[in-house]
């Protein structure tokens, strides 16, 4: 099968999308199929085809990390597509790059598959002045109702997509289908002792000490700043619980003021970005993953933690709490108090357990490789398309 995947930026830069469609396009091409990504690329001068992707020149976005804006109609990139010939076009991003999908999937009269991974509602303050967030979410609804409606199947890696897409209007089910991350790259093992070690002492943990580690985005939505709060209230005299945030965004100096406010400076880590190589040795540097953000549908990081053998300790979340085995990878919680508890029971389990339970965590998310991901994917295409998947594969 040809399969077009459409996204609004690729690597090199990285986010929870990006590596999922990075998954989904090793999954499906181990299978045999052919993959064709399509996204804007802010440094390039023409539209080009290199190692499976067509980049679409695009104006840069500097507000965004350096995204950059695509223009919406090109014939230029429709006639790169035609020449690809997909057998089913696949949108995970709603801007220009997926506006085109929609526009392309009904002039070669193929099926489109689109993948809801943002709720949307969550970030239009980045967006609209707060007296113009509720205009600016009826139109975000229109919009994502008019995707869909162009759509013939809708997946999300999160059961708050249903909630979503009702609130938008949107009657088609949404079939959820879970994220996947690259196991083996976050097998812990992969770390030398040697290398962990000195990961530790770079952000200042000591012999003895736990760390808890965050990975990602700091941006308003991610609640880095409750977990600053909570250290504080909750752990005032720990000294040897300490917190690594991994990630760059615009709230990473107010993050570093309130650290510095709170007396934390001494016991938080600011790493700033790091290159995806080496996001799973910081993993493995740390024992901890924690999160207090409510806007995921379903966190890489988390899953990229899970498999680098740390149980994490999640701020609830009643549509996505079943992403969590409580007690086998990860506990819920739902208060200041409950977060510390979790916390301190976590540290002090004997050597021997916190090693059974790293076991125990990464076994959990032994099946959210690339090659599961591809194959609910195919049995979605298949459906759409018509075409049986294994007699494509002969």
């Amino acid at each position: 099968m040809r399969i077009a995947l459409f996204v609004e930026t690729y690597l090199p830069y990285i986010n929870g999308v990006v590596t999922h469609i990075k998954v989904l396009k090793d999954g499906l091409t181990a299978l045999g199929h052919e993959v064709l990504i399509v996204t804007a690329d802010p440094h390039a001068k023409h539209h080009y085809i290199e190692d499976g992707v067509l980049h679409c020149p695009a104006h840069p976005l500097k507000q965004l990390y350096g995204y950059g804006l695509a223009k919406p109609i090109s014939r230029v990139r429709m006639r790169y597509l035609k020449q690809f010939n997909p057998d089913v076009l696949h949108m995970h991003q709603e801007f220009s790059v997926g506006f085109f999908s929609t526009m392309a999937a009904k002039k070669l009269n193929k099926p489109l598959v689109y993948t809801l991974h943002t709720m949307y509602d969550e970030y239009l303050f980045y967006v609209a002045p707060k007296p113009f967030v509720p205009a600016a979410r009826k139109i975000s609804h229109q919009y994502t109702r008019h995707l869909a409606k162009r759509a013939s199947a809708v997946t999300s890696p999160s059961h708050k997509a249903d909630e979503y897409f009702k609130e938008c209007r949107v009657k088609k089910k949404v079939e959820v289908i879970p994220n996947s991350i690259d196991y083996e790259a976050f097998d812990p093992a992969n770390t030398s002792p040697e290398k962990r070690q000195a990961l530790r002492e770079k952000m200042g943990i000591r012999e003895g000490d736990t760390a808890l580690i965050f990975l990602g985005r700091l941006g308003k939505e991610k609640s880095v700043d409750l977990l600053l709060d909570y250290l504080a209230e909750q752990f005032p005299d720990e000294d040897r619980l300490r917190l690594v945030v991994v990630g760059d965004g615009p709230e990473t100096d107010a993050l570093k003021q309130q650290a510095k406010r709170l007396g934390l400076d001494h016991r938080v880590t600011f790493t700033g970005s790091v290159d995806h190589s080496e996001v799973p040795a910081y993993f493995s540097a740390c024992d901890i993953y924690v999160s207090a953000s409510l806007t995921e549908m379903m966190s890489i990081s988390m899953l990229e933690g899970m498999a680098s053998g740390l149980p994490v300790v999640l701020r609830y979340d009643p549509l996505n709490a079943s992403q969590i085995e409580e007690g086998v990878n990860g506990y819920n919680y739902k208060t200041p108090e409950e977060m510390a508890s979790i916390i301190r029971n976590l540290m002090n389990l004997s050597q021997e357990e916190k090693d059974a339970m790293r076991v125990r965590v990464r076994e959990s998310v032994r099946n959210a490789g690339a090659i599961n991901l591809a194959k609910y994917m195919l049995s979605i295409y298949s459906r759409v398309t018509g075409i049986p998947v294994e007699e494509e594969k002969k």
